[in-house]
């Protein structure tokens, strides 16, 4: 019997953990799994809980929230020796690392996929010492998602992020970065800048083409544009409206390391995994190369280099 840790954020989304609580462990119970459930009590909460699970000697924890209480769940097992296998059932607004995972997004289709799967090592990132699962974030449009309230996004979901975004258009300021990675340096004035192991990021950029083990994170960079048209243009891009961009103005590579210096007066905010990252002036993001497993359903998942 399989002894698993049940941490669950019962404020993700619309609460629709908590009304479905009793199918969920029901259905991990009738399938041989042992659950202890522990609901977050505060913000940070998930990491200490993640962290006994692992000291504890489970075998399995399973988490269910938004984005940011598994990227707390993650670093609580970063932080420990023995670094079990997760679980994901996605119960955010956006659930952007699910998607790439390939989660389906139902509760109970989520947990059974956990049910009828296997463990699969994933990278995982680090950003001045804290782990991230998806995304690091600073400019444009990045306060976004800690800055939008519990209520709107459980009223309008992920167009919350979007209608949440259209009210800070004329607060978009550039910010006067050195960023060093793969022996390059840049120097310019950036908008955007982030560095993902995603294919979205709160529905406001999309990519393809990329693996969660490879041991790289996609990098894209944004650039202080010319004028308000050209402004205008990038804005509709990352609210994924078809757009062409003069690629004059975006950056996009990868790599296992990069550190952001900012030479701006004014501190740069951060995000991390949707939750407020700092404000420090040298950033330094690294990966961690398969460092944790995830739980990975029966269907074919593209975004493994290993399947």
């Amino acid at each position: 019997m399989k002894k698993t840790y049940f941490i669950y954020n019962p404020v993700a989304g619309k609460a629709a953990i908590g009304d479905r609580l009793s199918d969920i462990i029901n259905e991990f119970t009738k399938a041989g799994y042992e659950m202890t459930v522990h609901p977050t009590q505060e913000s940070g909460d998930a990491v200490e809980a993640a962290s006994y699970a692992c000291r504890e000697g489970f075998d399995l924890i399973v988490c269910a929230g938004g984005d940011g209480t598994l990227s707390q769940c993650l670093h609580g097992v970063m932080n420990s020796e023995n670094k079990i296998p997760i679980g994901y059932v996605p119960a955010g607004s956006t659930n952007d690392f699910a998607r790439g995972l390939g989660i389906p997004k139902g509760i109970m289709e989520a947990v059974r996929w956990i049910i009828d799967g296997t463990p699969m090592p994933c990278d995982v990132g680090s950003f001045n010492g804290k782990s991230f699962s998806y995304t690091v974030a600073f400019g444009a449009f990045t306060n976004v998602t800690y800055e939008t309230s519990q209520q709107l996004k459980n009223i309008l979901g992920h167009a919350a992020y979007i209608f949440n975004g259209m009210m800070h258009l004329t607060s978009i300021r550039s910010k006067r970065m050195r960023i060093e990675y793969n022996d390059n340096v840049l120097e310019d004035d950036f908008i955007f800048g982030m560095v993902t192991n995603s294919s979205s990021i709160a529905g406001l950029l999309s990519l393809s083409d990329f693996l969660l083990d490879d041991g790289q994170f996609e990098v894209t960079l944004i650039k202080k544009p010319s004028n308000v048209v050209q402004l205008q243009k990038i804005v509709r891009s990352l609210l994924n409206i078809k757009e062409e961009i003069d690629k004059d103005y975006i950056k996009f590579f990868r790599t296992d390391k990069i550190t952001f210096t900012s030479l701006s007066d004014e501190p740069i905010t951060w995000t991390l995994d949707g939750e407020y990252g700092g404000n420090d002036e040298v950033n330094r993001v690294t990966v961690n190369k398969k460092a944790v497993s995830f739980i990975i359903g029966p269907n074919e998942n593209s975004n493994f280099s290993e399947v």
